[in-house]
């Protein structure tokens, strides 16, 4: 019989929010989870029933406590984990200003530029997700609330 465990993929989004000066905003894990005290991009699990933006709404209103402008679809990763394969989506956003972000899930945030990524130690799905992004045509600037 077959491990469904490890045959199914738990679909998960990412913000890339990235600020006029080409800033990425970076949140850390807690230690008490998974991948704890590794570099992320926020975001979370998608629901049942729910389209992946409205998801990246929930999560980052739940765990930044900030609403999202306009979000631009990236290139999916698939990752496989020791603990399960996770689909992500991660959704590009530009913001002039940085937001008001309350941390209620990471234990730290930052901003850095792109090329500064390695300084971090990012969780293995995100890595993809940043080459894409440093590989990747400028999108049009728009504002986040």
């Amino acid at each position: 019989m077959m491990d469904s465990t490890k045959s199914t993929s738990t679909t998960v989004v990412c913000l890339i929010l990235q600020d006029r000066e080409g800033l990425v905003l970076a949140t850390q894990r807690p230690a008490h989870k998974r991948l704890g005290l590794l570099w992320e991009f926020p975001g979370g699990k998608v629901e049942q029933g729910e389209d992946p933006e409205s998801a990246l709404r929930r999560e980052i209103k739940e765990e930044l406590g900030i609403a999202l402008g306009d979000v631009y679809r990236q290139l999916e990763v698939l990752h496989c984990y020791d603990f399960g394969t996770i689909q992500l989506i991660p959704f590009l956003a530009r913001c002039h200003e940085h937001p008001l972000i309350v941390l209620h899930e990471h234990a730290d945030s930052c901003w850095l530029t792109l090329n500064k990524w390695q300084s971090l130690q990012w969780a293995p799905a995100d890595i993809p997700v940043i080459e894409n992004l440093l590989n990747s045509e400028p999108k049009p600037n728009s504002g986040c609330d």
